[in-house]
This record gives structure tokens, C-alpha cells and sequence, in this order.
């Protein structure tokens, strides 16, 4: 069955292209949501109007993700988390924690779906990599960082203590 999209849609295509999908996906997925009309030559000739409109919002969106994707890799998640001596979490952090964290830090809604972190979830302490798939063309590498609850993060001495250190070390 060939569809006239009139939105885009994700892992399909974008507003104004026409597709051949199972009869069964067209009929009671794209149709009845308003995602996609039967591909007639009427509907072919409205196409045009819904491309250049399409194109238009596309290329606004990009401007958008690029930034968005350069802001996403340059950033860091921080978790505080219940954790063995051995660095496994008692719990686990998904791909709906990281987007809860993204909005509230950052003011960057990205919908869970779109956050693939490798497994299921993190349960161990340590930084990790997730991929966020904003669209077809624009992934971005976010870093999380999961540290142990009640842990403090070591601190850096600076060469003055560690100086001192060494000289109270060496007169006793």
C-alpha cells in the first residue's frame, strides 16, 4: 500500500514523501492517527504544497538539533546513588532518570525513548557514554557520572599540604 505522509514520522520518513508499508500499517496505524493519507494523484498534487512547507520547518529544526547536539556533548550528568563496596548499584539508572536530570539541570527535554543507554540501565558506579538520538541525522555522546552515596569525591591536595606532609613525615 503506498501513504502520502502528512507529518513526520519516526524510523519511516518525513511530511510530503510517499511510501510503500504492509496494508495492515497504513490502515489502522497511519491513516486513523492523521499520520499519512493513500497515495492518490490528488494527494500526490497536495504533496508539493506539504514539501515546501515541510523543508522549511526541517531546515529550522536542524539549526536546532545541531546546537542542541553540540550542547548535549559537551555536557555531563551527575548521580548520587546507593552503591555496594564493589560499585554495583541497589538500584539502577534508566534512560527515563537521565531525561528527568536533563530537564531539570539543563532545561533540555528529550523524551526517554530517544536516550539508549547500553543494557537497560546503569548499575554501576563509574562515568558512562549514552547515545541520544534527537532525529535521523543528529546523535549526540552524553557523559554520566554515577558516584556512590556518601561518598565524598576525592580531593586534589595542593603542593603546599603535600609538602608539609612529607617534611612532618621525614622529622618523626
Amino acid at each position: 500500500m503506498k501513504v502520502l505522509l502528512k507529518k513526520d514520522v519516526d524510523h519511516l520518513g518525513y511530511t510530503g514523501e510517499v511510501f510503500e508499508v504492509a496494508p495492515g500499517f497504513g490502515r489502522n496505524f497511519l491513516i486513523p492517527r492523521g499520520l499519512a493519507v493513500p497515495a492518490t494523484t490528488s494527494e500526490l498534487k497536495q504533496a508539493k504544497v506539504w514539501m515546501e512547507q515541510a523543508a522549511a520547518r526541517r531546515e529550522q529544526l536542524r539549526k536546532e538539533f545541531s546546537a542542541l547536539t553540540d550542547r548535549l556533548n559537551k555536557s555531563t550528568v551527575l548521580f548520587v546513588a546507593k552503591a555496594g563496596d564493589s560499585g554495583k548499584l541497589y538500584g539502577s539508572i534508566t534512560a527515563a532518570d537521565i531525561a528527568d536530570k536533563l530537564n531539570q539541570t539543563l532545561s533540555i527535554d528529550v523524551d526517554r525513548r530517544k536516550i539508549e543507554v547500553d543494557g537497560k540501565s546503569l548499575r554501576q558506579v563509574g562515568n558512562h557514554t549514552v547515545v541520544v538520538r534527537l532525529d535521523k541525522e543528529f546523535q549526540a555522546r552524553l557523559k554520566v557520572s554515577i558516584t556512590a552515596e556518601g561518598v565524598q569525591a576525592p580531593q586534589k591536595e595542593t603542593a603546599v599540604e603535600a609538602v608539609e606532609a612529607t617534611t612532618e613525615e621525614t622529622e618523626a
